[in-house]
């Protein structure tokens, strides 16, 4: 008798409004939060386009600087007038080797002899686009790993190789050839053992580690004090205006190119909060338009709710009805958002699939639907509740 009392009290369009509102929502959000898991190996691994928000900064060369060096390097106030700019975060410096650096092999190794000379520098850690397990130095190691630029090795692979008929190096193998470094300076000359442990596809320099640096300086360099001609500057929003203006107007070189992939960064992630946004917004206002309907629903059949109590009917006993419907139309709304989003899924892997390999886990898809479920029913189940003691209790 309850239930025939209690269905007649529903408004099929209402209900009907209420599931289409919330699968639309709940689709959306969920493929977004599928996208961007899917997408992020791509975003960390294959390709660093939005890995950093920081840029390469130099001095323009002029006749003048050709003539006067000293031109090139920036000072001390010349650094704290750009961190104290409002769109930078940090900045930092390249130390470069001050001593004389060479690279050879030795003649039992099964490679070909070599001597070349060599730069090193160093940039803090966090910088670092790469992050090999051998980057480490400490006080009185024999062995120094070195990261070069990805494009020196395509540069000896398609361009020298090619024309002097040598062979051409994987990364993989490239990595397991030893060589020895001769450092000299100061009057003193010793040798270390080396191989390169990562490339970098940012930074177009031949690093090593900071610690090893400031050690060899202090031992085998000229002075103490290093010059910096490079910075390493690091933006709140790389998008801001302000940051090519400023360095425009100081005559400043900045990797421009760098600039726009980090600009591509924060677009990219605006864009997802954007449609996140949007997709909270549609689930939130279906939320409130049936609890709204509900609501008016209990006022509209208050005189036959309080009667029901005063028969025997607890509260919970008539709200029931209501919690049961409203959460059977959930589940209904969020499995059928779930078929929508693994669909769209399929559609844009098809598509993406020539780009790289997707990953097939689909775990944070059903992860944030059931969040999502248990969110709605204890949400639903309390507010109901309440508003069916509120009617008895007037």
């Amino acid at each position: 008798m309850l239930y025939k009392l209690q269905k007649n009290t529903l408004v099929k369009s209402q209900v009907i409004g209420y599931a289409l509102t919330l699968c639309i929502g709940v689709c959306i959000l969920l493929t977004v939060c599928q996208l961007y898991f899917d997408v992020k190996p791509l975003l960390q691994h294959q390709t660093d386009v939005f890995a950093s928000k920081y840029a390469v900064v130099s001095k323009n060369i002029s006749i003048f600087k050709t003539l006067d060096k000293e031109g090139i390097y920036f000072d001390k106030n010349e650094m704290e007038k750009l961190k104290q700019e409002p769109f930078v975060k940090s900045v930092s410096h390249f130390t470069p080797a001050s001593f004389k650096i060479g690279a050879y092999t030795d003649k039992n190794d099964n490679i070909p002899l070599f001597y070349t000379d060599l730069f090193f520098e160093s940039i803090p850690d966090k910088y670092l686009d790469v992050q090999p397990d051998d980057w480490q130095w400490t006080e009185g190691s024999r062995f120094v790993p070195v990261i070069i630029p990805e494009s020196y090795l395509n540069l000896y692979n398609f361009g020298f190789a090619e024309s002097q008929g040598l062979p051409v190096f994987s990364k993989n193998t490239i990595s397991q050839v030893r060589f020895n470094l001769e450092v000299s300076g100061n009057g003193k000359n010793d040798n270390y053992a080396s191989r390169i442990v990562g490339f970098s596809n940012k930074i177009n320099s031949i690093l090593v580690p900071q610690s090893f640096l400031d050690w060899a300086n202090k031992k085998y360099g000229k002075t103490e004090v290093s010059n910096t001609s490079r910075l390493l500057v690091e933006f709140e929003n790389p998008s801001d205006e302000r940051v090519l203006q400023y360095f425009n107007s100081h005559n400043l070189s900045i990797n421009k190119d760098e600039l726009e992939l980090s600009k591509m960064s924060f677009f990219f992630h605006s864009a997802l909060l954007f449609v996140v946004g949007i997709a909270l917004i549609i689930i939130v206002l279906s939320v409130a338009f049936i609890l709204l309907s509900v609501n008016l629903i209990i006022q509209k059949h208050k005189e036959q709710i309080v009667n029901l109590y005063y028969i025997g009917y607890q509260p919970h006993q008539i709200a029931r009805f209501y919690q049961w419907v409203i959460s059977i139309v959930t589940v209904i709304a969020v499995a059928g958002a779930i078929a929508l989003s693994l669909y769209i899924r399929k559609l844009y892997t098809e598509k993406l699939n020539t780009l790289f390999e997707f990953n097939s886990e689909q775990s944070i898809l059903f992860i944030a639907a059931i969040t999502i479920l248990l969110i709605l029913g204890v949400l639903y189940n309390l507010l109901v509740l309440r508003n069916i003691q509120k009617t008895v209790k007037l």
